[in-house]
């Protein structure tokens, strides 16, 4: 880790030195590309700087253990800084984890009722609703993209993108499939079901990141429907486009708009496609084993909300709360939290061994 620790600081210093040069200051672009590439390494060095530090004021505290008139006072010294020096390397542990370079990303969530007929799509209203308070208590803001109602009430598919400061570093644990136990709206009888709606949790892709060939694209164009099918809109403004390569297909119908319809739908290929390729080269490389939670896919079961005894349990983690009607409620930061911190677990695991 300490090898690690001193390129890291050689490089730190290298950029340091190397944006005093006029032939960089004079480039907006490599001026900008280097400073975000110092800026990136400075809390680290910083922290590794104060780690060395207090190294040496251990070692001259040590020192003074010998002076029989110091020796309670340097005893003392010894000992916190003992610990200052553990903390400060489970610090600098921590910050050599490897960041995902989309957690700082808006993101884009589709929610699809799956198992369990008009309760799936009342339960993937539910979802929705849970993840608009937390957006709420956040600060960040969600904007309908697409959705489809359910005849009965929620939504056969929904979604949205939702806005703000890293939305995606928070949100991304809730890709999988989302499992409730309780007795339907629909049950004459009292009984307990169990339904299913799926989350899928993608990061905004910019035109910058991603670029779609036309000859690629197939897009078709028909009437907008609502709950049940019917027809709400007697123009094609509808729009579904097909990643041909692919097979990846999204449709939208939200705005009144053809042209608004295709700018939302291209947003929403873009992002499948590049969560599927991702997918796939994390696949390859064998990333998704010991330095994930889960694999993101919406066939995982992920978490149970069992209404009779007001549990949600996450089962990746073995994780249970007992204050699900808060849950749905939007409070979601202590389950969001414990698979942060699980997920970190993890990676520093990952990283230890291969040190």
């Amino acid at each position: 880790m300490f090898e690690r620790l001193d390129d890291i600081k050689k490089k730190y210093n290298e950029l340091k030195t190397e944006l005093t040069k006029p032939e960089v200051l004079n480039d907006y672009n490599k001026l900008k590309t280097l400073s975000k590439e110092q800026s990136d390494l400075e809390e680290i060095v910083n922290v590794y700087d104060n780690y060395q530090e207090k190294l040496q004021s251990l070692e001259d505290a040590k020192l003074l253990l010998n002076d029989s008139e110091l020796k309670e006072m340097a005893t003392m010294e010894v000992d916190n800084l003992i610990i200052e020096i553990e903390n400060l390397k489970k610090e600098l542990e921590l910050l050599l984890v490897p960041k995902d370079e989309a957690d700082g990303k808006n993101v884009i969530m589709e929610i699809r009722g799956a198992a369990g007929g008009d309760e799936a799509n009342i339960f993937a209203g539910d979802l929705f609703r849970m993840y608009s308070y937390y957006a709420t208590q956040n600060n960040w803001k969600i904007e309908v993209l697409n959705s489809i109602e359910g005849a009965s009430g929620g939504y056969s598919q929904i979604e949205c993108l939702i806005k703000g400061e890293n939305v995606y570093s928070k949100l991304k644990y809730e890709s999988g499939s989302h499992r409730v136990q309780r007795v339907p709206q629909t049950e004459t009888q009292g009984r307990v079901h169990t339904s299913t709606a799926t989350v899928l949790v993608m990061p905004e892709v910019s035109d910058v990141d991603f670029d779609l060939k036309e000859n690629d694209l197939k897009i078709d164009v028909f009437h907008s429907s609502g709950a049940g099918g019917q027809s709400v809109n007697t123009s094609n403004s509808a729009v579904r486009i097909t990643h041909i390569p692919t097979g990846i297909a999204v449709a939208c119908q939200t705005e009144r708009s053809q042209l608004k319809n295709k700018e939302i739908a291209m947003k929403l290929l873009k992002a499948k496609i590049h969560d599927d390729l991702k997918q796939k080269q994390e696949m390859e490389v064998g990333s998704m084993r010991k330095t994930k939670i889960g694999t993101g896919d919406r066939s995982e079961k992920i978490r149970t909300y069992n209404y009779p005894q007001n549990r949600v349990t996450d089962h990746r983690i073995n994780f249970s709360i007992m204050e699900l009607d808060r849950v749905m409620e939007g409070h979601l930061s202590p389950i969001i939290e414990a698979l942060i911190n699980e997920d970190m677990r993890l990676k520093l695991a990952g990283i230890n061994e291969n040190l």
